[in-house]
């Protein structure tokens, strides 16, 4: 059977969350790596295939590849975790403590950003040369897009902040839709056409990923970018990890488990004699 009803996949979902809220540290840090790394990877493919055809689109419907072989290889993002881990929690599994999620959140963000930052340093090397040269166009996109999406929120204060967050949560949601999508296919085709969907739209609408920006930002700063680590940190990574947490928990693990690990009684049916 190719496809799992909801209350099916839901119980994997909370499996999922057991299963890594007990996994060993040097595992997790391993998966959450390759995880921060392979993402990058496709952040890179996607911006180079933006600039050199011109068709911000086209990066968009490419860039999901990188998400379909982390998850089909295991690895782990923060923002998978953000939605599975709490709801064990939430269902009471046993052993599942506040310590334990909070424990796996801090070594996947450890690992993801571990993985990322080493890809933006390669990356960095190829796009100078070595550092022996000025950036390609692509280095130079990677330093543009870094200071539009840190000082270009900071122009506008709070309301600059808000939208940052918002489009943390959007991209959240949509991200781990992708990982809970997958969990509705027992077939490696219809898991990666599942996750396709959400990741390429989340990519397009230009929503915020905490740990793509492990990957664009720190490229940025290597490449060149006119902004801080500060101005990265402040403006956009840390709202953006919050942000990814309320979008990913409350619009997908916690919306799905009400409805179908733990849904309402029915309303009585009328008396049919009446």
């Amino acid at each position: 059977m190719s496809y799992l009803p909801p209350a099916d996949f839901v119980e994997k979902m909370v499996d999922a969350g057991e299963a890594k809220a007990f996994m060993s540290t040097r595992d997790t840090i391993i998966r959450a790596f390759m995880a921060g790394a392979i993402l990058a990877l496709s952040a890179a493919f996607a911006v180079t295939v933006t600039v050199n055809t011109g068709e911000p689109l086209l990066g968009a419907v490419l860039f999901p590849v990188g998400f379909c072989m982390l998850y089909l290889l295991g690895f782990d993002l923060l923002t998978g975790v953000f939605t599975l881990v709490p709801l064990a929690l939430i269902d009471k599994r046993r052993g599942v403590t506040v310590g334990s999620m909070l424990r796996n959140w801090g070594l996947v963000f450890v690992g993801n950003f571990a993985g990322a930052f080493t890809v933006a340093v390669m990356m960095a090397i190829i796009l100078t040369m070595g550092f022996a040269v000025d950036p390609s166009a692509v280095g130079e996109k990677l330093g543009e897009i870094g200071e539009s999406r840190t000082l270009g929120y900071a122009e506008h204060g709070g309301a600059g902040m808000l939208t940052l967050f918002i489009r943390a949560v959007l991209c959240n949601w949509m991200v781990s839709t992708g990982v809970v999508a997958a969990m509705m296919s027992t077939s490696v085709s219809g898991k990666v056409i599942a996750m396709w969907m959400p990741i390429m739209l989340f990519f397009y609408m230009g929503f915020e990923h905490s740990i793509v920006n492990m990957f664009l930002f720190p490229s940025g700063l290597l490449l060149g970018g006119d902004f801080s680590l500060g101005d990265y940190l402040i403006w956009n990574e840390i709202p953006t990890v919050i942000g990814n947490l309320v979008g990913g928990l409350t619009f997908v693990g916690l919306t799905l488990y009400a409805t179908h690990a733990r849904t309402a009684p029915s309303r009585p049916r009328p008396d049919s004699h009446n």
